[in-house]
């Protein structure tokens, strides 16, 4: 292999790497059709607490 086939096949491959990226989907978005919850501070307040009491030993 030249260095111009491997500069070609560099290229595809960060091409394929930047295009598998951004099409990253949000973890809690599994289903289209349930409706969106707006986050409030109650939510936020909630989810801190979990992961801090997963963090700790009982």
């Amino acid at each position: 292999m030249n260095d111009k086939q491997l500069a070609k096949l560099i290229k595809q491959n960060a091409a394929k790497a930047a295009a598998k990226t951004s099409k990253v989907r949000p973890a809690k978005a599994y289903d289209a059709t349930l409706p969106t919850r707006d986050e409030d501070d109650a939510d936020v307040e909630r989810t801190q607490m979990f992961k801090e009491m997963k963090k700790r030993e009982f």
